[in-house]
């Protein structure tokens, strides 16, 4: 394969735009007092906006796995004692947490999937639009790269990540062109193998289901969403609310089936009488997605679906 020499160059944190800030914002907050998670912490934007919301005796935890997040976040927010940056993932939401806190969290905030300053900087290997090394990690605490996932995984694992995960048609072709073209060293040579194979009408589309199918395995975002969910349910108080953004089906379905009935076949239990037995319950019936004003300027936000939920009374897992 044609190999080019590679420049990569160091960049500032890329702000990124909070999506359905307001909405999400006003979904959250029931007690201006409370004590209140943002989850996926990124350059602080909903954080931010947040804390406008609090009293003097309200309190935020930020959550991030990202240095680079957690740096920039914590110099857009400044000095404000009522806010508490952790270093972690969110699929350890309890480990996470002080001990003290459990039972008494008033909100989380989840805005799930990729950040504006990952995509853009070349050197962390989400984009095909950026070339950089296969990597792909959202911050130190990953383990697998996406080096590792296309240089190593066997035909039908790396098959069944870029079909399930990447939700990709072709992954078969895929799949074997990849392996064919081994080693594969850069974001710019999975994007020629890809695109080698492809049908060249839905190529741009087969290139982000390529790239979010590996994403999503390099950080096994799926179990540590549903870990935050189940997690959720020990950290919350009774009328406490989990507010989530996500951005693909792969997602929305996992949140969606949980509100719904606190497990994620969604499928709802009943007790003897036949009444509904849920340790939660959603608080919109219908989805929120941006208004086309906020996708005109934001079109990064156009595929983004909130929704929210509340634990009951006695709600705990």
């Amino acid at each position: 394969m044609n190999r080019k020499p590679m420049v990569l160059e160091m960049t500032t944190y890329h702000q990124h735009i909070p999506v359905l800030l307001n909405e999400s914002v006003e979904g959250l907050i029931t007690d201006k007092d409370g004590l209140y998670i943002d989850g996926t912490l990124g350059g602080g934007g909903h954080s931010k906006e947040i804390l406008k919301h609090l009293g003097e005796n309200g309190r935020l935890y930020g959550i991030d796995q990202d240095d680079e997040a957690l740096e920039a976040a914590s110099s857009n927010i400044g000095d404000d004692p009522r806010f508490t940056p952790i270093k972690g993932n969110f699929g350890y939401l309890s480990t996470l947490l002080p001990p003290q806190t459990h039972g008494q969290v008033a909100g989380i905030l989840l805005d799930l999937g990729v950040s504006t300053h990952q995509i853009k900087e070349a050197e962390r290997g989400f984009s095909f639009q950026e070339d950089g090394p296969l990597d792909m990690r959202m911050g130190n605490l990953s383990g697998v790269s996406a080096y590792q996932v296309v240089n190593e995984y066997e035909y039908e694992k790396l098959r069944d990540v870029i079909f399930h995960y990447g939700e990709e048609k072709q992954s078969r072709q895929i799949a074997r062109a990849i392996i064919e073209n081994r080693p594969i060293e850069t974001t710019g040579e999975l994007q020629s193998v890809v695109s080698s194979v492809v049908n060249k009408r839905f190529e741009v589309k087969s290139l982000a289901r390529v790239f979010q199918g590996i994403r999503i395995e390099v950080n096994r975002e799926l179990d540590m969403l549903k870990r935050v969910m189940e997690e959720s349910l020990e950290v919350l108080k009774p009328g406490g609310r989990i507010v989530a953004i996500s951005y693909h089906s792969l997602e929305d379905r996992i949140v969606k089936r949980f509100f719904k009935a606190g497990n994620f076949e969604g499928k709802v239990e009943k007790d003897f009488y036949g009444n509904p037995i849920s340790p939660i319950k959603p608080v919109n019936k219908q989805v929120i997605t941006p208004k086309k004003e906020e996708v005109s300027v934001n079109p990064a936000s156009r595929s983004a679906k909130l929704r929210i939920a509340e634990k009951i009374e006695g709600g705990d897992s």
